[in-house]
């Protein structure tokens, strides 16, 4: 009976975890800081990268959910202009080919760097810092309202947002974050912004996916864990397609500043009590 009593409790945390991780990965608050902060607080220590691998895929799959139509339009939009010339199609062909360059700086510092960086900004009081410096960044960007459209960017935006994102492997820097606020730096439009910064999303989770299957294959846990597992992911899923859907409104009133207090608080939290 006890060992059932732990097995559910056990499952209990991990679906907390998915939920939360879900959650804050669409919203400018640092999803992989977050996800530190609850393990740190549960006292669950999960070894690997298995089970965060696991929850971004889970977001990766509501973000794909979400932007379908316009991945669809891309895609079809691509095709012919690389075949046919349609030039009615050139702002959409131009949209991938600065998704692909934007994606560059995060993928080349992430295979490069990325366990290096995990290990120097490892420690929990750190994360506070980096959620202040979120939300300096979000303060910095409460009132603006930019007036760039999917078919006025330029190489020169893709790569700026692009090294934004490569920033955010740092933990605690919130990876929409950093790239809205690049984004609408830049002069985007809030709905640009935020179409840039998921679709950027996309290739990088992808890239990051496939660099660490492996991870998941030889996971010592992935068997005892399963139910688990599955259960967060499910959570996150759930979580990350309801959390974007609401951000997508914030993002279209201009709220932004109530992140950036949440940021402040949180992260100022963390720095005297840990």
């Amino acid at each position: 009976m006890m060992e059932q009593l732990n097995q559910i409790y056990l499952i209990f945390k991990y679906l907390l975890l998915g939920i939360f991780q879900g959650f804050t990965e669409p919203i400018p608050i640092s999803s992989s800081g977050h996800l530190v902060l609850l393990q740190h607080f549960l006292q669950l220590k999960i070894e690997g990268l298995s089970f965060e691998l696991l929850m971004n895929t889970a977001s990766l799959f509501a973000v794909l959910l979400i932007y379908k139509e316009d991945l669809l339009r891309l895609t079809k939009n691509g095709m012919k202009y690389v075949t046919v010339k349609e030039q009615s199609a050139k702002d959409d062909f131009r949209f991938i080919a600065y998704l692909i360059l934007g994606t560059i700086p995060a993928g080349v510092i992430g295979i490069l760097f990325e366990d290096a960086i995990a290990e120097y900004f490892k420690s929990i009081k750190v994360l506070g810092f980096t959620l202040m410096i979120t939300g300096i960044g979000l303060w910095v960007i409460r009132n603006l309202r930019g007036h760039k459209r999917d078919g006025e960017l330029t190489a020169k935006d893709a790569l700026i947002v692009g090294m934004a994102q490569a920033i955010a492997l740092i933990p605690g820097i919130s990876r929409s974050g950093a790239t809205i606020v690049a984004a609408m730096l830049l002069g985007m439009k809030q709905e640009t912004a935020l179409r840039f910064s998921f679709l950027l999303y996309i290739p990088v989770s992808v890239g990051g996916m496939i660099l660490s299957f492996s991870d998941l294959l030889n996971d010592p846990n992935i068997r005892t864990l399963l139910i688990p597992y599955t259960i967060a992911f499910i959570g996150s899923f759930i979580a990350s397609y309801y959390s974007l859907k609401w951000f997508m409104g914030i993002m279209a009133r201009g709220n932004l500043k109530y992140f950036s207090y949440y940021c402040f608080i949180v992260g100022a939290l963390v720095i005297l009590f840990t």
